[in-house]
């Protein structure tokens, strides 16, 4: 049995950064630091969010809720 998923359009692969990026906080905010530079510096960046890692990442999450996961439903 395959259970393999193949993401390969813009929007998908956008998505799949986008959670990376929240993995990548996620551990930040445990004390971990990502290899490639910070992943709380990129975050601010992309989404313009202000605050500590913790308050960012609590932003990205919403986000992703209002957006990503709004997306999912309403197709569903």
């Amino acid at each position: 049995m395959n259970n393999s998923i193949i993401i390969d359009k813009p929007e998908q692969i956008e998505a799949y950064q986008i959670l990376a990026m929240r993995g990548a906080m996620y551990l930040e905010t445990l004390g971990l630091k990502h290899s490639r530079g910070s992943a709380y510096a990129a975050v601010k960046k992309k989404f313009g969010f202000k605050g500590s890692k913790k308050k960012v990442l609590e932003q990205l999450n919403k986000w992703i809720d209002e957006n990503l996961l709004k997306d999912r439903l309403d197709k569903l």
